[in-house]
């Protein structure tokens, strides 16, 4: 099971240990959750109030879930390589088997359509009032990188890139984003790449600095 490592490294760091069980933020009551994401334990009974566990037990319970899913996954016999069954697992444990299975990810995996498989993994942020919850963004999007990690990358960055640009509405997650990439990239690249793409001439669509600086 220590093949799955990157899957439970991602797990382990965005659920955090959590000693005592804990209410689901949304109901104020069940599912109770306990360790590092674990709501029912290996023999099928669900977590309960008041429940208390040590680092080492659920070490022991998310390497059985992350087993658990991982033999489900290969059920499905999807045309992916190790690295994608990673970060599906880490996914389905994140929003659970059955939402899983309702989504778009395994109709696009069956046609090896990778980035409608990000796309739908991206997509998986937000709470039952469409409101988005911000760790998920950053779990969403290593669990997208280390699906595509195999994948021909150049291909890859230009498709996604393109698909950025179209779906782009100035939401702040997209925003941040930008400014998150426009950190990583050298300035003279991007300045060339200003220079290309700008097109002179005001556009109903364009948003001023005044309201980019108003998105942290």
């Amino acid at each position: 099971m220590s093949d799955y490592w990157r899957a439970l490294s991602i797990v382990k760091k965005y659920e955090g240990f959590n000693e005592r069980a804990y209410c689901d933020p949304e109901t104020g009551g069940e599912p109770f959750t306990i360790g590092y994401g674990t709501q029912f334990y290996p023999d099928e009974t669900p977590v309960k109030q008041g429940h208390r566990c040590t680092k080492e037990k659920a070490i022991e319970y998310l390497i059985n879930e992350i087993r658990e899913i991982s033999k489900e996954i290969e059920k499905l016999d999807l045309p992916i390589d190790f690295a994608m069954k990673e970060a599906l697992a880490s996914f389905v444990h994140s929003v659970g088997w059955k939402p899983f299975l309702y989504s778009s990810i395994i109709d696009s995996a069956e046609r090896r359509d990778w980035l409608a498989v990000v796309e739908e993994i991206n997509s998986w942020i937000y709470d039952r009032n469409n409101n988005v919850i911000a760790p998920l963004i950053n779990r969403r999007q290593e669990e997208a990188l280390l699906f595509l990690s195999n994948v021909d990358c150049a291909w890859t960055s230009q498709e996604l890139l393109l698909k950025a640009f179209r779906d782009y509405s100035a939401a702040p997650h997209e925003v941040r984003a930008i400014r998150n990439l426009q950190q990583q990239i050298n300035p003279y690249v991007l300045a060339d790449f200003y220079n290309q793409f700008y097109l002179k001439g005001p556009k109903d669509w364009e948003m001023s600095t005044e309201d980019l600086d108003k998105i942290s």
